[in-house]
């Protein structure tokens, strides 16, 4: 029997069932079949007696539920990949990690370009030196991009198998940015704890402090009061609200199209602005904490940030209209860098981009939490998984988050108070999902028999969706790859953890 718990909730790891790694790939492979998503697949060393132990965590969004199922392995084990494509980059990170060879896998090759963590004898290998795919073939060529851009962006490699114009198969090689974070958090909470979780992916501040928060909270038996949670949620949407009209904004700028590319640069500040008048960080930081929040809100000022939200959201509104009533902006984002449904779901796609191919999964609505449990999140999606879907979806999603925050003012609290925090639950596993701007954020955490971090693993949503910006290219011209990058706008160093 395969245990199952709700989002936020922890069970001890005893509980948790070992298979032989025949029978564990077979259940995590028939329980995708049924519809369950790999919502987190690692490996680690928290038992001396155990060479690696790997960890799948299944989740099933029309339930809520997750399962958690374990196995031991030495040097290798039956691959997931040729029946469970979503496992592709999982397993590649595992064999990178501990130098445990999924047998089958037929792309292995390193995600991060570092030293096993298992070994002390092999060394990190060249960043960026790898075994890249090749077509062959007359008039066939290669384009390289990256690591270094033509921009105050994130170092990436991006290679373009090519005849002509058309894109035959696009290759992604991350890694420049790896900091060992996860490793870091072992033997936490500790004061080094929070900044790492922070900064795990700038952007993504609130998500991924929220994310933490939960977890801990959990293992701590901590209940957080619903003013506190509510507050949560709002940082969390003005984040939302700030990155999606940027996002917008950056689309324009990508077709030519200086108005509304103008415009938001602008309005993304209104809306950062707003996250700076909660806890004065136009990013969120030092905000999230567990048990809470760390500044509270009185009513005249959140009545303040509703009113200067309403008066952006008109300036956005018609800054967005300009781009859907151009027609030359509309032609060009339609049917350009389509990934199907069928697709989305196979690579296990999160968040906007899966959404955008009809693929209907939110965290808010599947696995609510804090302020999301209060009453049914409806979730906005696309049908078609082109660059239009994905940015006319921001644009949904943008609207509905305007409305989430508004509509607080009748149930705002002033003055809440903010839980302790104690010790956290020894020899446990607790999970932690939040739905994010770029989707499915994913926490899982491992205690020892102390209560400290035996191992802690973090699935930002931009690993489960890279490879996802690969297929989409496909078939694309190669001069769609800037508009499609932008359509998915997934995250170097919230990769590279």
């Amino acid at each position: 029997m395969i245990p199952t718990i709700k989002n936020s909730k922890w069970l001890p790891l005893c509980d948790v069932p070992v298979l032989d790694p025949s029978s564990w790939r077979q259940v995590i492979v028939q329980n995708v079949r049924e519809g369950d998503r790999i919502a987190a697949l690692f490996g680690c060393t928290h038992n001396a007696s155990v060479p690696v132990r790997l960890y799948a965590l299944l989740a099933r969004d029309g339930q809520g539920t997750l399962s958690v199922l374990c196995t031991d392995v030495e040097k290798d084990y039956p691959s997931l990949t040729p029946e469970c494509p979503q496992a592709h980059w999982f397993e590649r990170e595992i064999f990178e990690q501990w130098n445990i060879i999924p047998q089958g896998h037929q792309w292995l090759k390193p995600i991060r370009f570092h030293a096993p963590y298992a070994s002390s004898t092999k060394t990190s290998p060249p960043i960026g030196e790898a075994d890249f795919f090749q077509l062959l073939g007359n008039e066939i060529h290669e384009v390289a991009v990256g690591p270094v851009h033509a921009g105050v962006i994130e170092p990436g490699h991006f290679r373009f198998q090519c005849h002509g114009e058309d894109v035959y198969h696009l290759e992604i090689s991350l890694g420049y940015q790896h900091r060992a974070i996860e490793h870091s958090l072992i033997g936490g909470p500790n004061k080094r704890t929070l900044p790492y979780m922070e900064t795990l992916a700038g952007d993504t501040t609130v998500g991924h402090t929220t994310a933490y928060c939960q977890l801990v909270e959990s293992l701590a038996g901590c209940t957080v009061s619903s003013p506190l949670l509510r507050l949560r949620a709002i940082a969390l949407e003005c984040e939302r609200l700030a990155n999606h009209i940027g996002d917008l904004g950056a689309l324009a700028g990508d077709v030519g199209f200086l108005p509304t590319a103008s415009f938001c640069g602008r309005i993304r500040g209104d809306f950062l602005n707003l996250t700076a008048e909660l806890c004065g960080s136009r990013l969120g930081r030092g905000f999230i904490r567990p048990g809470g929040v760390a500044f509270e809100l009185d009513t005249s000022a959140f009545h303040g940030i509703c009113e200067r939200l309403t008066s952006v959201s008109h300036d956005a509104r018609s800054a967005i209209d300009l781009l859907w009533n151009t027609a030359s902006v509309v032609a060009r984002f339609e049917n350009t860098g389509t990934l199907s449904q069928a697709a989305a779901r196979d690579l296990g796609l999160v968040g906007l981009a899966a959404r955008a191919s009809g693929v209907k999964i939110d965290v808010r609505k599947d696995f609510p939490c804090g302020a999301y449990a209060d009453e049914p999140f409806p979730v906005q999606w696309g049908e078609k998984g082109d660059v239009y879907s994905r940015a006319y979806l921001r644009w949904l999603e943008i609207l509905q988050s305007i409305h989430f925050i508004i509509d607080k003012q009748e149930r705002f609290v002033p003055n809440a108070v903010q839980t302790q925090i104690g010790n956290l639950q020894p020899s446990s596993l607790a999970v932690s999902l939040v739905e994010g701007w770029r989707g499915e954020i994913c926490h899982v955490g491992l205690t020892d028999d102390q209560g400290k971090f035996a191992h802690y693993k973090i699935i930002d949503p931009s690993f489960h969706n890279w490879f996802g910006l690969a297929m989409a290219m496909r078939n694309q011209l190669i001069s769609d790859f800037p508009l499609c990058n932008k359509s998915f706008n997934l995250s170097y160093c919230g990769h590279d953890l």
